[in-house]
């Protein structure tokens, strides 16, 4: 009894184990080889799949999803035969994965070995220089390559990235003196630029202020001579208007000759010739006597007071008129034959007289 159990148990369990194994389930995205009989049979989709236990053979299952695969950085020589280590990034995908599995034995260390190689064959023909700013060209070569080389290993490569590109220690520093004084000059001619634009606009503006400023001096010139010309033709006009007389003349001119020995810098002046008869003139002016009317007679004495006040007045002009001739006499005088001789305040005085 108790072996009739265990035999119907061993049955069951290995019914159950039957069943287990003749269902497999893929996930999406996933796909399995089978063998049969040691032959390539099938290929297990996502889903429920059915197989025969202990006669097909189940492989692991292959992504089929879009994979990243970082290599380690690779020492290779550059065409002016300097070392860089290139690190490069590979984005790959799975599209057969029967080829996959039975076309190479490891495809990612074959896709990392054939990078490599395409990468010194692509780098080898570039200069430093040239590795370092053509990027992308290096990279759609190694694409251009890895496609070409892995299309019959069922595997499509989408994208090859050089991540990073180190070159020697010296040439590092090297690099960094080149950028350094690439860097400086640029300031350089910068500065330069700047300092020529900011003389350029001061020199214009020096140009349009000179421009204006003479201008203005000229038109200010125009103005002050028209006014001048206007100033001297009014005075003309006026002049030959009222037509004064030699008395008045000589008046003015007797008061205008104090004002020529003002100057803090005159120590020397000339006395013109016609001082003499100037005063005589204003000698005469004021002692001749006036001939009166009838309606002046009767203000006679008050007419007489003012003119001995005028004549008073102009008596002491005269007289420091000539004393400041005098004191310049030491001086060259340029007098008239008249004056040579004739003292013009002994003149005034007997003139005086005369009329008293």
């Amino acid at each position: 009894m108790d072996a009739l159990l265990i035999a119907g148990l061993l049955v069951v369990l290995f019914a159950v184990l039957t069943v287990i194994r003749s269902v497999r389930i893929v996930p999406q995205a996933r796909a399995r080889n089978v063998e049969r009989l040691g032959r390539y049979h099938s290929t297990l989709k996502p889903g429920l799949n059915f197989v025969i236990p202990y006669i097909d053979r189940v492989y692991p299952m292959i992504d089929l999803r879009e994979q990243v695969v970082s290599f380690r950085p690779q020492p290779v020589i550059t065409e002016d035969n300097l070392v860089v280590e290139i690190d490069t990034v590979l984005y790959f995908q799975v599209t057969d994965p029967r080829a996959a599995a039975y076309e190479i034995a490891n495809y990612i260390q074959a896709v990392e070995q054939l990078t490599v190689t395409t990468l010194r064959n692509v780098v080898g023909s570039l200069d430093l220089e040239m590795t370092l700013t053509s990027r992308d060209t290096i990279n759609s070569q190694l694409r251009g390559v890895l496609d070409e080389a892995t299309g019959k290993w069922g595997i499509r490569v989408n994208r090859v990235e050089i991540k990073a590109i180190d070159p020697p220690k010296s040439i590092k520093e090297a690099m960094e003196k080149q950028m350094r004084a690439e860097r400086d000059k640029r300031a350089a001619i910068l500065n330069a630029e700047g300092q020529r634009q900011s003389q350029i606009l001061t020199a214009e503006g020096d140009k349009q202020s000179a421009i204006l400023r003479a201008e203005g001096d000229r038109s200010a010139a125009i103005l002050k001579a028209q006014g001048q010309s206007q100033a001297i033709d009014e005075v003309f006009q006026a002049v030959h208007r009222n037509d004064p007389d030699p008395k008045l003349l000589a008046y003015q001119y007797l008061q205008v000759l104090p004002e020529l020995a003002k100057g803090q810098g005159n120590t020397f002046w000339v006395i013109p010739s016609e001082v003499t008869s100037a005063l005589q003139g204003v000698s005469k002016a004021f002692t001749e006597s006036l001939p009166q009317s009838p309606a002046t007679r009767h203000e006679a004495p008050a007419i007489s007071e003012a003119a001995a006040k005028e004549t008073a007045q102009a008596e002491r002009a005269a007289a420091e008129a000539v004393a400041e001739a005098a004191d310049v006499d030491a001086g060259p005088r340029q007098l008239g034959p008249a004056a040579a001789t004739a003292d013009p305040l002994a003149d005034l005085q007997e003139n005086r007289h005369r009329t008293s």
